[in-house]
């Protein structure tokens, strides 16, 4: 039968270690160090802890990439499609108070009326849009109204630059403010049902001291849960232009404000013309119809330390489609050339965009980061040595 041995190696060198009997210690014979042995037992079952800890995050990061990948495959419908019969161009005696631009620059194509005139494109700031043929446009059935004005944007914008740490410092003051522009961005909203199960890996973990050792016990379950979900209103934007993270970012919005759609509430703002169909948003109407239901069951898992799904059945019950305009602020800022886009939810504040980073002061906080845990490492070879 064979004996597996343990070479323990020095805390404090990473020389080799050996038992001398007068002592009834370890010793390193590189640096001189000297532990007792339930001292090094305890250090290298901490250390056997942090790698199976590791290796368990490992799984369960793997376990959800292949649950995502899945996820297509695991998401079927009732075999009907999405309804946008309710969909119409009529316009009535509105169409006549409407104007159409077109931007040459990003083919971005824009809709106001008649009191509102299009001096620049708002998503790349060309200045000169053309005016463009009023026709082939969708009404849409529903419009949330701006709730913060311009001003407001700018001041969500300025205060998003402060306590930025790795952001040039010149930015903030010589940074171009280019154009700020109230957009209603086209967005189809959909109404349907999803039912189905969604099997869950959870686990819980116990720490607790057992005299010179501190014990992890981690336990792992298989966690089932099932149900239904009607839904209303589920919003995918409808514009190339603007980013899909940007518009994700910035919701949710409050759709108790949702007013039937009028012209009233264009004066001084530019719609945006919808250039992503019903069909080509289907899967990302289907994604988020499922994962609302996903959402639901996992919130109803708990007293567990960690929940990663991992794998889903699900049906969806495709319903109606709306069109509605939700409001946005579209910022654009020049600096050393380059253009940066921020995008503001015109009815909560909620303000995303990318920002410049400061090379300097990456290397900087890199730098005092490796002084600190030099500082630390050095402290602890010390207090071993000792």
């Amino acid at each position: 039968m064979a004996t597996q041995i343990t070479n323990y190696q020095c805390p404090a060198c990473t020389g080799p270690l050996h038992f001398v009997g007068e002592s009834g210690r370890l010793e390193c014979d590189y640096c001189g160090s000297s532990f007792d042995i339930a001292e090094i037992e305890a250090f290298y079952a901490e250390k056997e802890a942090k790698a199976a800890e590791a290796a368990q995050k490992q799984e369960e990061t793997e376990a959800a990439q292949k649950s995502a990948e899945a996820e297509e495959q695991q998401t079927a419908a009732d075999g009907s499609d999405w309804d946008a019969s309710g969909l119409s161009e009529d316009w009535g005696a509105d169409a006549a108070n409407m104007k159409a631009y077109c931007c040459p620059s990003c083919g971005a194509e824009l809709l106001c009326d008649a009191t509102t005139a299009a001096t620049s494109c708002p998503y790349c700031g060309n200045p000169s849009v053309l005016p463009g043929q009023f026709a082939g446009v969708l009404k849409p059935d529903f419009v949330l109204p701006f709730k913060l004005s311009k001003e407001d944007a700018i001041k969500a914008l300025k205060k998003h630059y402060r306590k930025k740490p790795l952001l040039p410092s010149t930015f903030s003051k010589s940074n171009h403010l280019e154009e700020v522009k109230g957009v209603y961005v086209p967005f189809w909203m959909y109404d349907g049902a999803a039912s189905g199960s969604v099997q869950f890996h959870a686990t819980t973990v116990h720490k607790y001291t057992s005299g010179d050792y501190e014990i992890t016990e981690t336990s792992h379950y298989d966690v089932r849960r099932a149900g239904s979900i009607g839904f209303e209103k589920i919003p995918v934007d409808a514009s190339s232009k603007m980013p899909d993270d940007y518009m994700d970012s910035i919701e949710p919005y409050d759709y108790t404000d949702l007013k039937p759609f009028s012209t009233a509430y264009l004066p001084g703002f530019l719609a945006d013309k919808y250039d992503v169909s019903v069909e080509n948003s289907r899967e990302r109407a289907d994604k988020r119809c499922a994962g609302s239901l996903v959402s639901a069951l996992e919130s109803t898992v708990s007293n567990y330390t960690t929940c990663n799904e991992t794998s889903r059945d699900i049906r969806l019950k495709r319903g109606k489609v709306h069109y509605a305009l939700l409001p946005v602020w579209i910022l654009n800022t020049k600096w050393e050339g380059k253009d940066f886009l921020f995008a503001m939810n015109g009815q909560t504040g909620k303000l995303v965009g990318n920002l410049p980073v400061s090379t300097k002061r990456v290397v900087g906080l890199f730098a005092a980061i490796a002084a600190s845990l030099s500082a630390i490492g050095v402290t602890a070879l010390l207090l071993l040595a000792h």
